[in-house]
């Protein structure tokens, strides 16, 4: 007994060696499974450093050309949403401007707009922005609502006040509920504190499948894949697996342990809670997505056909992982399917330990279900190995009859 746990071990040993300088010998490899992983989170960053869109070119289109209507384009030019980047003296011409994309949006002040104010009657503004662009409509809206907001409040605190009313009366009869807006795990608002912790996932999860596939295309290609099979025992077979999937896990938790580190701390995005706790969510993660990898990899006999397939497979992933639309709002039956992938239990609680600081009980289900997940997936690449050397003896024995 002793005897076969240590030729166990010895064998788990030299295939996980074996893995290793096959990765470390093909160039291609570890472009995807060393250098893709480290600058792929630093090139997203950077490209979402700046967090949010502040001052959206747009242009104002002032009809009334009053004290009134210039302090309002001064309040909008004074937002951080919006700058005021041309006056345009007609509708016509800051179309003109929007559509040549000189400008992100428009905002209409109408004729007799001061008028209106100081008689107390309602003057509507017109915003025009682009809303298939969504970012740019949201702060271009949300600027406009600011300036007119802000003028708003100034005209009706002076007509309190002229009516005799005190300060404190004035300040609670303009705010009789005041609202405290506490925002939680994302301080500044920004987009890249937003996106790219689960992004991150996403870029471990995507080049760890496609870096497998490429290295059982290769072998595929030399005919190395059925010689390693040896004599297509199951127990050899599932102990070769594992041996594959301990050096990606090693590989991949260096990989981890820099961007959840060195790119969280260099541009600041949320770290309440513990990289230990982090660090064990990992490890199911990365042996699930491992066995996977290997379990689809026999389908590829030429390492580009695992590039077209797995890069196909990406702009799927990320949407069902809940970063790009809600899981919640998913239709359910295919989020259930989606359950399948490991970056999909993986992506909701990191976010939870690392940007909400939960405890690591606190995501036993998904920890519960990626466990699930790396026996189910063993099992799958070991029957897929077996399926396809028994394919391949069943061919030779044809041919040779």
């Amino acid at each position: 007994m002793l005897k076969k746990i240590k030729d166990n071990i010895s064998e788990l040993g030299f295939h996980f060696n074996n893995e290793l300088k096959t990765v470390f010998s093909d160039s291609g490899a570890v472009l995807l499974l060393v250098a893709a992983v480290l600058m792929y989170p630093i090139f997203y960053s950077i490209a979402y450093s700046g967090e949010a869109l502040r001052d959206l070119n747009i242009a104002i289109v002032d009809l009334d050309n009053t004290g009134t209507s210039r302090k309002l384009t001064r309040i909008a030019d004074a937002t951080e949403q919006l700058k005021v980047a041309t006056h345009s003296p007609s509708l016509k011409e800051a179309k003109e401007l929007f559509n040549a994309g000189d400008v992100n949006g428009v905002l209409l002040i109408p004729e007799g707009f001061e008028k209106k104010i100081f008689r107390g009657e309602t003057s509507p503004l017109s915003v025009y922005c682009d809303v298939s662009y969504f970012l740019m409509y949201k702060q271009a809206l949300t600027g406009a609502t600011y300036a007119s907001s802000a003028l708003g409040a100034g005209v009706e605190i002076k007509r309190l006040m002229a009516q005799g009313y005190p300060d404190e009366k004035v300040a609670a009869m303009r705010e009789p509920l005041a609202v405290k807006t506490y925002t939680l795990y994302n301080p500044l608002s920004g987009y890249g504190t937003f996106v790219m912790p689960g992004m991150m996932l996403l870029i471990i999860q995507q080049t760890l499948l496609i870096g497998i596939g490429v290295v059982g295309g290769t072998r595929r290609e030399r005919h190395q894949f059925y010689p390693e099979l040896g004599s297509g025992s199951i127990g050899k077979t599932a102990m070769m697996l594992w041996g594959k999937a301990s050096a990606y896990l090693l590989i991949y938790l260096i990989n981890a342990i820099f961007n959840f580190i060195w790119i969280n701390r260099w541009f600041r995005f949320p770290e309440k809670g513990s990289l230990m706790d982090v660090l064990i969510l990992m490890v199911p993660f990365l042996l699930a997505t491992a066995f996977l990898g290997l379990a689809v990899s026999v389908l590829f006999r030429k390492r580009v056909h695992a590039m077209l397939f797995l890069t196909f497979s990406s702009p799927i992933v990320l949407f069902l992982s809940g970063i790009s639309w809600p899981a919640q709002s998913i239709p359910t039956a295919i989020y259930k399917i989606a359950q399948v992938l490991p970056s999909t239990l993986m992506v909701p609680a990191y976010l939870r330990v690392r940007t909400m600081g939960v405890e690591l009980f606190q995501v036993n289900k998904e920890l519960s279900m990626m466990i699930l997940q790396v026996a189910i997936y063993w099992l799958l690449a070991t029957v897929a190995y077996q399926i396809t050397f028994k394919f391949k003896q069943k061919k030779e024995k044809m041919a040779n009859n």
